[in-house]
């Protein structure tokens, strides 16, 4: 569990609370994933490195932190990374953007893969891939797999709910990758749904069933 970081902010637990609300209106769970994911965003990026140049402020010139390197890559599984991702690019305005396309077998619950689009400089990029559940791990673990498979080397995951066997099956895929989360429940049902969860983030978030 060193790879897993739960944010307990108060912030961040009401708000998870007002998201499981199963009466939470289309319009304000969207608002609420939104807010989740720009408070999540500080502590998924607080470790990225800095450099320091030199400005001059209307007072005088200092040496100021910034950002080392290039901007990152913010990687959305489709289609309910999109709720998180507003979040994250409100925070983050100049991230690049990558589209992974996956959806659960309701048989066998693995993923099948459908879309992917990423940067063609991934490699030279930190890359944070956001999905607003972590249940078996399965799609998140594939959707890695394939950023791995175009280049990208430093890797974290960002969610709003995981699921134990979630974390432990990345883990054991991906043990490089980082999870941050905003809480671990208890257990996947037998349909593989967080439990007590916040049901389906996608429908939930688009109006749909």
């Amino acid at each position: 569990m060193s790879k897993v970081t739960v944010v307990d902010h108060p912030l961040v637990q009401h708000k998870l609370t007002l998201l499981r609300d199963k009466n939470r209106s289309t319009a304000g769970f969207r608002r609420l994933i939104k807010e989740v994911a720009l408070f999540l965003g500080y502590e998924v990026t607080r470790d990225l490195e800095l450099t320091m140049e030199h400005i001059e402020t209307p007072i005088c010139g200092m040496d100021a932190p910034k950002l080392k390197g290039k901007k990152l890559v913010l990687a959305s599984i489709l289609r309910a990374g999109e709720g998180m991702l507003e979040g994250l690019v409100e925070l983050m305005p100049s991230a690049r953007i990558a589209h992974i396309g996956l959806y659960r077998d309701p048989e066998t619950l693995k993923p099948v893969q459908y879309y992917f689009k990423a940067p063609s400089d991934i490699a030279d990029r930190p890359v944070i891939v956001v999905d607003p559940m972590l249940a078996t791990g399965n799609s998140v673990a594939h959707a890695i797999t394939l950023l791995k498979e175009a280049g990208a080397k430093d890797i974290r995951f960002l969610c709003l709910l995981a699921a134990p066997e979630g974390v432990e099956a990345l883990a054991q895929k991906h043990p490089d990758v980082a999870i941050f989360t905003a809480a671990i429940d208890s257990h996947l049902n037998d349909h593989g749904y967080i439990v007590p969860g916040l049901g389906d983030a996608g429908d939930r978030m688009f109006g749909t069933k």
